[in-house]
């Protein structure tokens, strides 16, 4: 069976899992999103050994699939030739439980004969230590243990045992239900608990989704968006991942092959604000008490561009030798080396997160003036570093150079200190804060023009066309309307599209010429469209955009120049992050829509 990114996500805040469209759990960290993939076939070659997690219909000829609207609860049709049809149903329990919420690590999968006779057989066959361990399984009157080194998984049915230990086909005539979870005895009907924690579970995504302030137009989508960000973030710590997956190539064999389950200040920042914008806050005030353990631990106030979802876990890149990779392209990624590098944008990323704090009154608990000390300790680096040479947004890895992008961060940084202090009623820190923003303007712009190219250029030096270059007016450094930036955004148009779809650049980088497109700098495309009012293109690259979506609505990282296959790691926040701030900006209002005919 060879992988593909036709998958769909379930979780909790605590763990998540990817299905695929035959109902295969292939991916799962355990017992956190960034932990050890006890399913890893996605990325373990055509025929795993281990690693999933299946329930196969004999002579299965047909599996459609759905979530349950509004919800992370997916549903997988099976059926055969013979009339024989099953339902499978998968989700991670999270519901409100003694006033607070209920997320343990724990799937819940139930299974449901339809019609006709289901002959099947389950397959449950955990890996650890990244593939390299095969635990044999434990039996119990009705459990299996497998026990790793650093974790035991307990798997309760009301099944036969038997059946599913030896992977016997059976019968099944009944509904029946496994849950995997903690080592830890079930004390009352498995069946009955299963149906109490997907009913509460669904209620909890309903009620979640129900508050959301969605447009009018393409609103199954920014709701799919919005809970596969929800998925992302480790809500225990406030932390949030990338992604939810290793090591997919950006590209077929290229080695662009990263680990993005640790905690991006940058990628965090855009996926706060786009929740912000749909209302759900909550994920910013967890974001925001991540943030102050992060600054808290490292006194010197230099901000890493990654950490881990538990601030102060190594994040140490290494290579898991027992597992091919995807599609057996390897190498297997664990940790990442973009933690070591100097990217000096961050420190603009984290005021913007927290920059809501101190303007939204429906906040129970506001920014006040110690957060604000706080953020200027952050805002002291970016004026420090703000014109020091990084890796820059896209993380290179062989060179430095003073990134236009960056810099912007800094100045960001500095402004939005400005406007809180105004808020907070400190005249002589607003009037420090716009100095500093004026300083840094000045000197971005002395460089970041390239007149000869008639546009923004990324860098001091040998600057080129970037992607990035079109957050300019978003981030209100210039305006929308300024010839400079008008042309950027046309000479980007020209130079960077790719059978559609945007690159981040066009030159060589560490590991050659890219060969994809970089999913959220199509959207940024779309919005800078708009901002310079070319609405029209702009819906059109937004809808040519929401076709490249999986079946279960959920966009990689990438999309292949030529085939327009998804690649990279999935469902990538940044990527989500795009359809729903691209959607909130172009949809028509509610308004628009009912009273005025269109």
């Amino acid at each position: 069976m060879s992988a593909d990114l036709n998958l769909a996500a379930i979780g909790n805040g605590t763990i998540a899992a990817l299905i695929d469209k035959n109902g295969r759990l292939a991916w799962c960290c355990w017992p956190r999103i960034d932990g050890d993939p006890i399913f890893s076939s996605l990325l373990g070659g055509e025929e795993p050994t281990g690693g999933f997690f299946d329930v196969t219909l004999d002579g299965q000829t047909k599996a459609t699939r759905r979530y349950q609207p509004n919800t992370a609860i997916i549903e997988t049709i099976l059926e055969n030739a013979d009339g024989a049809k099953l339902r499978v149903t998968d989700f991670a329990p999270r519901f409100k439980l003694y006033d607070r919420i209920y997320r343990p690590s724990m799937l819940v999968r139930r299974i449901e004969p339809l019609e006709g006779t289901c002959r099947v057989t389950i397959r449950l066959r955990p890996h650890f230590q990244w593939g390299a361990q095969s635990p044999k399984p434990v039996r119990g009157s009705n459990h299996m243990r497998f026990a790793g080194e650093d974790f035991t998984v307990r798997a309760t049915t009301d099944l036969p045992i038997v059946y599913v230990a030896e992977e016997r086909p059976f019968v099944l005539s009944r509904p029946a239900t496994l849950v995997l979870g903690p080592d830890e005895p079930f004390a009352s009907s498995i069946a009955e608990t299963a149906r109490g924690f997907e009913e509460k579970t669904r209620d909890y995504w309903w009620e979640w989704v129900r508050y959301l302030s969605i447009p009018f137009e393409w609103q199954e989508a920014v709701i799919r968006a919005a809970i596969s960000l929800k998925l992302c973030a480790y809500e225990e710590t406030g932390g949030i991942v990338a992604a939810l997956t290793t090591s997919i190539p950006e590209a077929p064999h290229s080695i662009r092959n990263w680990d993005y389950r640790h905690c991006w200040l940058r990628d965090s920042y855009f996926t706060v604000r786009a929740l912000n914008m749909l209302g759900a806050t909550r994920t910013m005030e967890d974001f925001i008490r991540y943030l102050t353990t992060v600054i808290a631990s490292d006194p010197s106030g230099r901000l890493a561009p990654v950490y881990s979802i538990v601030p102060g876990t190594p994040l140490e890149e290494r290579f898991a030798e027992s597992l091919p990779g995807f599609r057996g392209m390897g190498p297997v990624r664990v940790g990442n080396q973009a933690a070591e590098q100097v990217q000096n944008d961050g420190y603009g990323h984290v005021v913007l997160a927290a920059a809501q704090m101190f303007f939204d009154h429906r906040l129970p608990n506001r920014g006040d003036e110690a957060l604000f000390r706080l953020l200027e300790g952050v805002g002291a680096r970016a004026v420090e570093f703000a014109f020091e040479p990084d890796a820059g947004l896209w993380e290179l890895r062989g060179k430095r150079r003073i990134h236009t992008f960056s810099a912007v961060m800094s100045w960001a940084a500095c402004d939005r200190l400005k406007r809180i202090a105004r808020v907070l009623e400190l005249p002589d820190r607003a009037t420090y804060w716009a100095e500093e923003a004026r300083k840094i303007r000045e000197r971005i712009l002395s460089f970041a023009w390239n007149e000869k190219m008639g546009s923004f250029v990324d860098a001091d030096s040998d600057g080129q066309l970037d992607a990035s270059l079109l957050l300019l007016a978003e981030l209100g450094f210039v305006r929308p309307d300024d010839a400079r930036y008008v042309a950027t955004v046309e000479a980007i148009g020209r130079e960077l599209k790719r059978n559609g779809y945007l690159m981040r650049y066009a030159g060589e980088d560490d590991f050659g010429l890219p060969e994809t497109s970089f999913t959220i700098c199509s959207f940024w495309y779309a919005g800078a469209l708009d901002l310079i009012g070319r609405r029209e293109e702009a819906r059109e690259m937004f809808t040519s955009l929401l076709a490249r979506r999986n079946e279960a609505g959920l966009l990689s990282e990438d999309i292949d120049n030529q085939t327009l296959e998804l690649w990279g790691n999935i469902p990538q926040t940044y990527s989500m992050v795009g359809l729903i701030d691209t959607a909130m900006r172009l949809s028509k209002t509610w308004e628009e829509a009912f009273w005025r005919g269109s």
